[in-house]
């Protein structure tokens, strides 16, 4: 995906972008490579397949949630996918990004800083563990390629604030939401959207959920991840 094909799709599904937020999202790319020599971030490394199965892709969520000055959550960001994407995109959302391995952390405090980007927290932290402080905040929660939905949404969900939303970001579903709709259920959560389409291009599948939080999630979950992967909900 050539940046002039990147900028028409994203502009198909409502995204606008301007020179500036482009330059950044170049500087994004080059740190991206530059890092990648020597910590592994991502296997995805020619500049059209990064503008399009990671940039393109993480804000592909605009399909489905208008987004404008909410807080965000990203839970097990990585490299910053979607969530470094989206706060370069939208600069006035609160995005927070989550993650557990302290060399990404350093990686995304390093965009952060050459960026000069503001409303964005980077926490080196589990899921399970960082929830004692951070219960039912954020407007929008959403995670990309972590783990099966059965044990994502346990490590999410309790993280929504009331009548917000959980959107994951997932390839092909079928199993694996046929598997967590007790989850869904358990945790106080209404399965109000299902969007399925193919990228640009290459026409792989992705799938994406829009789960909102009806009610108040019990205060038992997140469980211990052990307890979590040996018994999903």
């Amino acid at each position: 995906m050539s940046e002039k094909e990147f900028i028409d799709e994203l502009n198909n599904i409502g995204v606008q972008v301007n020179d500036e937020t482009l330059k950044k999202l170049n500087t994004y790319y080059e740190m991206l490579i530059e890092y990648n020599k020597h910590i592994n971030l991502t296997g995805i490394t020619e500049k059209k397949e990064v503008y399009l199965k990671h940039f393109y892709d993480s804000l592909t969520i605009c399909k489905v949630v208008n987004l404008e000055n909410q807080s965000v959550l990203d839970v097990g960001s990585g490299a910053g996918f979607p969530g470094l994407v989206l706060k370069i995109v939208f600069p006035n959302l609160d995005v927070t990004l989550l993650d557990s391995l302290t060399k990404r952390i350093n990686f995304l405090n390093d965009v952060k800083t050459k960026l000069e980007l503001d409303k964005l927290t980077i926490i080196n932290a589990r899921a399970e563990e960082y929830i004692n402080n951070e219960r039912e905040k954020y407007d929008i929660v959403t995670s990309r390629a972590v783990a099966k939905l059965n044990i994502l949404i346990e490590l999410c969900f309790p993280y929504v604030k009331l009548d917000g939303l959980f959107i994951p970001l997932k390839s092909i579903l079928d199993e694996e939401l046929n598997a967590s709709q007790e989850a869904i259920t358990k945790l106080g959560g209404n399965l109000i959207n299902t969007m399925e389409f193919e990228l640009p291009k290459e026409k792989s599948k992705r799938t994406i959920l829009v789960i909102k939080k009806i009610t108040n999630t019990s205060v038992k979950y997140p469980r211990k991840f052990s307890e979590i992967k040996r018994k999903p909900l």
